[in-house]
This record gives C-alpha cells, structure tokens and sequence, in this order.
C-alpha cells in the first residue's frame, strides 16, 4: 500500500467516523463541544507523556479521553448552576483547561520540542510511516487501525442507541417517561465525541477536526430533514470532502488536512446555496413566488369586490387597478398577464374581468381564511 493511499484511507475514515457524531451535536445545538474538548485534551496529553516518559499512544489517548470527560463533566456542572449557560460555560472550561496544558509543558517539559503545525494541523502526512507493531509483527500503519476501529465504534454505538438519540434529541421529556435517562445519554454521547476527537487529533489536529465534525453533518443538515439521511449523507459528504482535499493539495501541493476541511467548507457553501429546501438560491425563489402569488390574490380579491358594484368597469381599468393596488404600469401587467395565463381573468374593452375559476378561486380563499381565523 502506497503513502498517498494511507493517506487518502486515513482522511476518509477520519472524516466519517467525525462526521457520524456530529450529527447529533448539530441538532442539539452544541457544536462548539467539539472546539472545547479539542483544545481541553492538551493536560491530557502531557499527563499521558509523563506517564509513559515518552511519546505512547495508548497512554496519550487515555489521558486526553480522560481530559475530555472531565470537560464536559467541568461544563455540564457549570450550567447546573443556572449562573452560566452553556457557551459561556464552554469559554470559561475549554481556555483553563488548554492553559493548565500550556503551564505544565512550560513548567516540566520545556526541553521537548512541540510542533505547533502538528497540533493544529496534525501529521496526516507521515501516517503511513506511523507503524503498528505489536510482539514485533508490523501490523500496518497505525492511523488506520486507529480510525477503522472508531468508525466501527461510532456505527455501532450509534445503531444501538438509535432510538434513545433520537428521542432524547428531539423530546429529552418524552425520553425520561419512556423509562430512559437523558442525562447518561448524553454523557454517552460526549464519550464517544471525545474518543472521536482525541483519535482524529494525531491526523488533522487539535483546530480542524472540529470542521470535520460539525461541516459535514451540517452541511447533510441542509439537504434532509430526516435523521437517518443526515447521518449516512454527513458520512457521504466527509468522505468526498477527503477524497477532493487530497487531491486539491497534491494540485497546489499544500496541506492536506487544510485541503479536506477547505473542500467540506466548499461542499457546505454549495449546500446553502442550492440546497433544495433551505438553500439560499431556492428560498429567494420561494420568496418571489410568494410574491407573485399574493399579487395575484390581491389583484382577483379586488375584482371580486368591485364585480357587483356600479362602478365596476372603473374599478377593472388597468389604470385604476395599478392605482388602487399601488403597483406601477409594469407590475400591473405582470401580474394580470399570469392571471390570464391562469385563466382567472380576461381583458375586455380595455378592463379586466373575473371569469368564473376565478371566482371560484377567491371563494377558495376566502373559506380558507375564515378556516385558518378558526
């Protein structure tokens, strides 16, 4: 197996096994956890350091994991107290928690040198010259094992907690009168974010694997409104973010792990833009067809109104239609032109007369509205 290839399988198992997770902390609005227990594991990381006297995976991961609880347990006490809310809880826990790190490496491990790149930006480079060796046997490289067994953690975890996620997500209430406990839900929830953040760390660092946790899944957030789909489509986007990220920095010969968040935040930008439903390009559509559709009410109410007054003909003239509904000479056309098309109205001797599925169609409004007064 090549380098590029470790590398590749390493950024796409990376980003789905981020990806899975955060599809939860998105639709409980708690996204910035991940920013908190990113920077929170440092202590733990030099405690694991001291710990094995040198550089230990399983040690190091340990420590952060046990870091990572202990800030969330830090954050959740602190909202408990009703003094602070939540991302007010997380700015005051995540900053002490990377200072602590910060004194202890200057107080007891100023002679190591840290590479500030592979803390932000992690060593996905070098994964495939990371070996797994146990009993002398090279087992392969390491990122892989590592982040193949969190994503089949995280699958699993998540399938067999499915239903209690999703309703303590949606409904915590619902959740504990249906005999579960919300609170070691979530609690559960944060330990698998944890393990996830602290097993992403050693490849894309301590700041971006907080987009690979939250970009995707809310980029799937845009796309669907159903739970499932967010998942599996979050997992999808991640996986094709990594795939384009690796070859966007082979291309410019940049970052890697740079390239793969830059190609989640390219994915997210089109999601906003043309998502279907909740897309930006598509809302303006909607908000111009609104439009469009109220003038056209506008225009037959009035019609209607006037259809069996004196002044009728006066009241249906182009004229006094623009200047009744105070729209200039080009909207007045717009409007009657798709009315017309519609079959709502016709032009006669200069007016605009109702004909009757227009009629109908503003007896249709009006029971609608006296429905939705009720």
């Amino acid at each position: 197996m090549t380098s590029g290839t470790v590398i590749l399988l390493t950024g796409i198992l990376c980003a789905m096994a981020c990806a899975l997770p955060g599809t939860f902390l998105i639709l409980r609005r708690m996204a910035m956890m991940t920013d908190a227990i990113s920077h929170a594991i440092l202590p733990g990381l030099v405690f694991g350091y001291w710990l094995a006297n040198s550089p230990n995976l399983l040690v190091g991961a340990v420590g952060a994991t046990g870091a990572a609880i202990l800030t969330v347990s830090l954050v959740e006490a602190l909202q408990r107290t009703r003094r602070v809310g939540g991302s007010e809880a997380m700015g005051i826990v995540f900053p002490a928690m990377f200072a602590l790190g910060t004194i202890l490496i200057s107080r007891y491990f100023s002679n190591v040198h840290l590479d500030t790149d592979a803390i932000l930006y992690g060593n996905i480079e070098f994964s495939a010259f990371e070996r797994l060796v146990i009993g002398g046997d090279d087992l392969g490289p390491q990122s892989l094992w590592v982040m193949s067994i969190l994503l089949i953690v995280n699958i699993g975890v998540l399938t067999l907690l499915y239903k209690e996620l999703k309703i303590s997500t949606f409904d915590p209430a619902l959740t504990q009168s249906l005999g579960f406990n919300p609170i070691l839900i979530h609690y559960l929830l944060m330990l698998l974010l944890s393990i996830t953040t602290v097993g992403a760390f050693t490849a894309v660092g301590a700041i971006l694997v907080v987009a690979l946790v939250i970009v995707p899944a809310a980029t799937a957030y845009l796309l669907t409104d159903r739970l499932i789909e967010m998942m599996v489509g979050s997992a999808i986007i991640g996986a094709l973010a990594a795939i384009g990220g690796y070859w966007l920095a082979m291309w410019i010969d940049g970052s890697i792990a740079g390239g793969i968040v830059t190609m989640a935040g390219l994915f997210f930008a089109l999601a906003l833009l043309f998502s279907p439903q909740q897309g930006l390009v598509a809302q303006r559509r909607q908000a111009h067809l609104n439009r469009q559709r109220f003038a056209l009410d506008m225009l037959v109410m009035h019609l209607y109104t006037h259809e069996r007054t004196a002044d009728e003909y006066s009241e249906s003239s182009l004229g006094h239609i623009g200047a009744a509904l105070h729209w200039n000479p080009d909207q007045a056309m717009r409007t009657i032109g798709r009315a017309v098309d519609r079959g709502m109205v016709v032009r006669a001797n200069g007016n605009v007369v109702l004909t009757e599925q227009g009629r109908h169609y503003v007896q249709r409004l009006s029971v609608m509205d006296r429905v939705r007064s009720e």
